[in-house]
This record gives C-alpha cells, sequence and structure tokens, in this order.
C-alpha cells in the first residue's frame, strides 16, 4: 500500500472512526483502525462489534493494499503533524510509514486480514430521512434513555412508524422523550430499539456538518453576493437499511454499522396522562436560571424541587437542607385548577438545556401522583415527561 493524501483528511477520518472503539476491547486487535487504499480513495474502518464506523477519503494512491493500525498511534502522529501532505506506505507487509516534509515515523501494525470483517448487513427494509427534522429529533430524544446496562432495551431509542411519522422514544423510567417527524417512511413497518451510542455518533456526524446560521440580519445582507456566488450546501439525508438485527446508517461517504437491542420496548403510551387539570405556560428563558440556582439546595434531598402553581403566580422551593433552603415566584399563564407537584431538579435541567431556541414550554399537570408534561407550543411533534417526586412536608 502507497498514498499520498492530505493531513486534515486522514485527521478527520481517523477521529471519526475511532469513535467506534470502546475504553474495554475484547480483543486486542479492536484498539487498531483499519486502513484500505483501493481506486481513488482511502478507507477508513474500526469497530467494538457491537458498533462500527466507516468512513472514506479521496487520496493519489500508488499501490493499492491495507493495513490495521494502533488507533492511538496513528491518531497521535495525525493530530501534531504540521505538514499539509503525508505520505503512507506500508513496509515488510505488517509496518507502516509515514513520511511528510518535516516528519518520518515508522508505526508497527498487524495484517488486514487479522481485523475482524465488517460486512454491510442483509437490508430487509431502506429508507432516507431529511437530516434536519433528525437532527432535531436525535436532540430532543437520546438525552433521555438510561445511562446502565441493568435494562438493555432502556439504553436504546424505540422507532416506530405511525399515522405519517416515524416516531423515535427514549426513557429510563424516571422520564421519557417523544419526538415525531413527518417523513415517508412511515408507510413502511418499523419497529426497533436502536443502541444510543449510534444515534449519538450519528448525531455528532450531523452537527459537524450542519451550514452555520447567520448571527443577525445585517450579517445577511452583507453577506447576500457571497451567498450567490457560493451557497451554503444542505444536510445530505440519511439512507437507513435494518435488517431483524442490525440498523446501517450512510451519510455521504460515511457509514455506521450496529446491532439493534433484542427486547420490547414498554408501552410507554400508557404513562402518558389522559386528563389534563392545570395547563401552565413558562419562559424557558426566566424558568432555566431558577432551576440552576435552586439545584445546589435541592441535590441535598433527592434533588427535590416543589411546584406550587396557585392563581397568576408559580412559587419554587427546595426542602431544607443541612446548607440552606431557597425560593422563588413569579407570574405565569394559569389555565384550569391549582396545582402543585414535586420533580427533579437534575431532569428539569436536561430538559430545558435541551430547549435550544424555545422561548416558551407548556406544562400540564393531572395531580402530584401524575407525571409533568412537557410540550413545545412552537413544536407540537415534541413530548417531555418527568415522573413527580414525593412532595416533601412543611
Amino acid at each position: 500500500m502507497k498514498l499520498l493524501c492530505k493531513t486534515s483528511d486522514l485527521l478527520q477520518s481517523l477521529t471519526l472512526v475511532s469513535r467506534a472503539i470502546s475504553g474495554q476491547q475484547a480483543l486486542p486487535i479492536l484498539g487498531n483502525i483499519l486502513l484500505e487504499a483501493e481506486g481513488k480513495r482511502c478507507k477508513v474502518s474500526a469497530t467494538d462489534l457491537e458498533l462500527s464506523i466507516v468512513t472514506s477519503f479521496e487520496a493519489s494512491i500508488e499501490n493499492e493494499g491495507s493495513i490495521t493500525i494502533p488507533s492511538k498511534a496513528i491518531l497521535n502522529f495525525a493530530q501534531y503533524n504540521s505538514d499539509q501532505e503525508v505520505l503512507l506506505e506500508t513496509s515488510e507487509g505488517t509496518q507502516l510509514k509515514c513520511t511528510s516534509k518535516h516528519a518520518k515515523t515508522l508505526i508497527a501494525g498487524e495484517a488486514a486480514s487479522e481485523y475482524p470483517t465488517i460486512a454491510p448487513i442483509e437490508k430487509q427494509i431502506t429508507f432516507s430521512l431529511d437530516a434536519a427534522p433528525l437532527l432535531d429529533a436525535l436532540h430532543h430524544v437520546t438525552f433521555a434513555s438510561t445511562k446502565t446496562s441493568l435494562r438493555p432495551v432502556l439504553s436504546g431509542v424505540y422507532l416506530h412508524a405511525e399515522k405519517g411519522h416515524l416516531t423515535f422514544v427514549a426513557t429510563d423510567s424516571y422520564r421519557l422523550s417523544e419526538y415525531r417527524i413527518p417523513t415517508k417512511a412511515s408507510t413502511i413497518d418499523i419497529s426497533c430499539i436502536v443502541p444510543t451510542k449510534v444515534l449519538e455518533e450519528l448525531k455528532s456526524i450531523l452537527s459537524s456538518r450542519k451550514p452555520e446560521k447567520q448571527e443577525n440580519g445585517k450579517d445577511k445582507e452583507k453577506d447576500t453576493d457571497k451567498k450567490k456566488e457560493k451557497q451554503e450546501p444542505a444536510l445530505q439525508p440519511v439512507e437507513v437499511a435494518l435488517s431483524s438485527q442490525q440498523i446501517e446508517l450512510h451519510i455521504g461517504a460515511t457509514r455506521l454499522l450496529s446491532r439493534l437491542i433484542d427486547g420490547r420496548f414498554p408501552d410507554y403510551k400508557q404513562i402518558i396522562p389522559k386528563e389534563q387539570k392545570t395547563t401552565v405556560h413558562l419562559s424557558v428563558r426566566e424558568l432555566l436560571p431558577i432551576v440552576k440556582r435552586m439545584h445546589y439546595f435541592a441535590k441535598e434531598i433527592n434533588n427535590n424541587l416543589t411546584f406550587d402553581f396557585s392563581k397568576e403566580t408559580m412559587y419554587v422551593k427546595t426542602p431544607q437542607t443541612q446548607a440552606g433552603r431557597d425560593e422563588a415566584s413569579f407570574p405565569v399563564t394559569i389555565k384550569g385548577d391549582p396545582n402543585k407537584i414535586a420533580l427533579s431538579s437534575s431532569y428539569l435541567l436536561d430538559f430545558l438545556s435541551h430547549a435550544d431556541g424555545e422561548s416558551e414550554v407548556e406544562l400540564t399537570l393531572t395531580d402530584s401522583m401524575h407525571p409533568a408534561v412537557f410540550r413545545f407550543p412552537s413544536n407540537p411533534l415534541f413530548l417531555h415527561l418527568i415522573m413527580p417526586l414525593r412532595l416533601q412536608e412543611e
């Protein structure tokens, strides 16, 4: 194998695929990255046997070939090499010579034949999703899945198609996020649990490729002529392929492959309250700093925050702790009965920190024993639910 490439292209590809390498490998070779030179592109791959990431970049290839290299060694070279181009060449079969204008590095690797095969899945269902709404769905849902492996089905995101939408759902049994995106894929029979890890990687890739927004109107006017010359490229659609046990996601030259989580997702619709006794419209800008401030005291006793809605005022307070206590009130728009509920300050902070660009949130309550349901008036496709805590006695 012998190829010449841009150092920036090499580094970007290595950084991307290395995210598939877990801290604890079952096999030492899973700490490696596979390089394959063929045609006019160099393919770069990594896997932990659960998640695989494959991408490629353009290169001037003199000799085709392949080799697998320790990820830390090749990343270290690419990251700290300031030369624009690098020549990669195998030596004695299992060594990689990395040569640039001011550097000459030799890395010991292994034969590519020793690396696990990353085969395309046996496609049973294929469809495409627009990247922008998909990115919004991932941003508002993945954070709600569990971070432990005690209940594997809750460590993923449930995808199912219904009524003109593809629905994404995640829960850790104490909170739940649901986001629906309109799609033609809703006509296909889709019902599976995708590991949160692969969707977090997809979110990271889409976020890094998202066109930057102009900050204000003046910038837009100044940049009008430039935009005519060069339009910002829109995000490419994400191609999805499903089999009974795997999912494959295509974004441009990058592929993500992962096993699906085996099991039955809980019937989450049963816990969404049917009755709404109280509806409150809250300002995200006003509520977020209050919750941040009170979390200091609330975390001493189970993150407990008590919300009391009476007339046109919301009262929030923490229990008395050794560190002290805190309380606040401010006017809100309330429809229905007065109500009271205790919620986790930690879960509230998680939810509010994902309310990017939203100025208002709608909270609906049944009573102190049923979940609090949050929606954005500007986005009816999203729903977030937080289970109540026990009300602290005065």
